[in-house]
C-alpha cells in the first residue's frame, strides 16, 4: 500500500475508488472497502481510497477537540491492511470546500480514470454537498464510471457510524467500541514525566501525552494491553483527574501501570489497547484505601487479560 497526501500526486489509467472520512475504520467501513477491493482486483484494477484530513466538519463547523478515532497514518495502515493499493489523505481546507461537485469529479477523473465509485447511501461531495447519489448517477456515463451504492451496515440492529463509536468511547464502554471497530480500541501516546506519585505508592505508571484532537475513553479504570518493545503486556489504565489527590480542577490524564514491569519509559511511544472498563474513577478516603483498590483492579485485570495475552511474551 502506498500512502499519498495529494490526489494530484497519483496518476492512474483506471481504478476502483471509494471516498470518505473513514474515521476509525469501523466494521461498516471495512465491509465497504473490502467490497471495493475485491471488485477492483477482479477487474485487474488497483483499489484506491480517498480520505481527508482535517475532517470537513472540523474545517467548516469548528468541531471541538477529542474528535479523531484514528489519525491519518493509523487510518492509512488500517485501510491498507484490507488490501487497498493506494490511500490518499487529501488535505481538506476552505479552498477545497468551495470546489463544485463537477470540478472535483473532473479532477478525480483526470488523475484516476476510476471505473467504479463505491459510496454509502448518504454520500455527498463538492460545494454545498451537491454531489449526491442522484447527481453522481446522472453524470456517471459522461465520465465512464459506475456507481455502487453500499447499504448502511448494521450490527445488532444498529447502524454503525463513527459518531456512535465516539459516543461509546466517551461513555467508557470499550467492549462496545471493540464490537464496532472489529478490534480493541488502541490509543498511542508518548510517555512523559509525571509527579511520580504512582512510584511512591509502589505502583509506577506511564503518563501518556495524548494529542488534543484524539478521541479517547471517558473517565474510569480499564484493563488494557500495552504494546512496547515488540511485546504486548497486561496493564491497568486510569483516565481522569485523580480525585483522591487533587482538590482543584485539573485536566484529565491517562496513566498506565504495566503489570510486572519497572523499566524507564520516558520519551518512548506506547500503544494502549482498551479491553474492558473495570470501574469508575472515584475519591478514596486515604492513599492506603486507593492502593488496596488498585490491587483489586490488578487482580481483575489479570483474569480478564489472560485469554487475550495467552501464549504471548513467552
Amino acid at each position: 500500500m502506498r500512502h499519498l497526501h495529494d490526489i494530484q500526486s497519483l496518476q492512474l489509467p483506471g481504478c476502483g475508488l471509494t471516498i470518505g472520512a473513514f474515521d476509525g475504520v469501523h466494521v461498516g467501513h471495512q465491509a465497504l472497502i473490502r467490497g471495493m477491493v475485491s471488485d477492483a482486483h477482479e477487474r485487474d484494477l488497483p483499489a484506491v481510497v480517498l480520505t481527508f484530513y482535517p475532517h470537513p466538519s472540523v474545517v467548516l463547523r469548528g468541531r471541538s477537540p477529542s474528535f479523531y478515532i484514528t489519525l491519518p497514518d493509523e487510518k492509512a495502515d488500517l485501510i491498507g491492511a484490507l488490501g487497498v493499493d493506494y490511500v490518499v489523505t487529501q488535505r481538506f481546507d476552505r479552498a477545497l470546500s468551495r470546489v463544485s461537485a463537477r470540478d472535483f469529479l473532473e479532477l478525480l477523473h483526470r488523475q484516476l480514470s476510476f471505473k467504479r465509485l463505491w459510496i454509502g447511501e448518504d454520500f455527498t461531495l463538492g460545494r454545498d454537498r451537491t454531489g449526491d447519489r442522484a447527481y453522481l448517477e446522472s453524470v456517471s456515463s459522461e465520465y465512464g464510471f459506475e456507481v455502487e451504492i453500499f447499504p448502511a451496515f448494521t450490527l445488532d440492529g444498529e447502524t454503525v457510524r463513527s459518531s456512535i463509536v465516539r459516543q461509546a468511547l466517551l461513555s467508557g464502554d470499550v467492549a462496545r467500541v471493540a464490537r464496532y471497530l472489529g478490534r480493541i480500541f488502541v490509543l498511542p501516546g508518548e510517555v512523559m514525566k509525571g509527579v511520580g506519585r504512582g512510584r511512591k505508592l509502589g505502583i509506577p505508571t506511564a503518563n501518556l501525552r495524548i494529542r488534543e484532537e484524539r478521541a479517547y475513553p471517558g473517565s474510569g479504570v480499564y484493563a488494557c494491553t500495552v504494546e512496547h518493545g515488540g511485546k504486548r503486556r497486561p496493564a491497568v489504565t486510569n483516565i481522569g483527574v485523580r480525585p483522591t489527590f487533587e482538590s482543584e480542577p485539573v485536566p484529565p490524564t491517562v496513566e498506565t501501570h504495566i503489570l510486572d514491569f519497572n523499566g524507564d519509559l520516558y520519551g518512548q511511544h506506547l500503544r494502549v489497547g482498551f479491553v474492558e472498563r473495570l470501574r469508575a474513577e472515584r475519591r478514596f478516603a486515604s492513599p492506603d484505601d486507593l492502593i488496596q483498590q488498585i490491587k483489586d483492579d490488578i487482580r481483575r485485570a489479570r483474569s480478564i487479560l489472560a485469554p487475550t495475552l495467552e501464549g504471548e511474551n513467552a
